[in-house]
């Protein structure tokens, strides 16, 4: 079993080193350094809300963000964040993938390429 709790910490940090970086961006001529400073805060944000979802219980900042929601949307968020951890932690798997060229990076946290059951193998028949 990997170590979740070890990957979060690994997680949020290259997640400041990131946001950092993109903060230190300064505007070029064209807006094509903008947008990639706004793209990578954009990134930045999304992936800690999903480690909050990971760590976090269902009480937590999910639900709190989804008073103000319609009924509908509300119970869809419940669903979500009722998710067990054992469900939640992979994601924190494939987002240090991001990072596996970091020296911080331990080899155990590698995926493991599994092929998909239902799709044919390269060498069979694709119907």
């Amino acid at each position: 079993m990997k170590d979740v709790p070890v990957m979060v910490e690994f997680l949020k940090a290259r997640l400041r080193e990131d946001e950092t970086a993109a903060c230190a961006l300064k505007p070029g001529k064209d807006d094509g350094v903008a947008r990639l400073k706004a793209r990578v805060l954009a990134d930045v944000e999304a992936k800690r809300r999903l480690v909050a979802w990971v760590e976090d219980n269902r009480w937590t900042a999910l639900m709190a963000e989804a008073r103000d929601l319609p009924l509908w949307q509300r119970v869809i968020v419940d669903v979500v964040a009722g998710v067990p951890q054992s469900f939640r932690s992979p994601v924190v798997s494939r987002l240090v993938m991001a990072y596996v060229d970091h020296p911080d990076f331990r080899p155990e946290w590698k995926l493991v390429e599994v092929e998909d059951e239902y799709e044919p193998a390269d060498h069979e028949e694709r119907r």
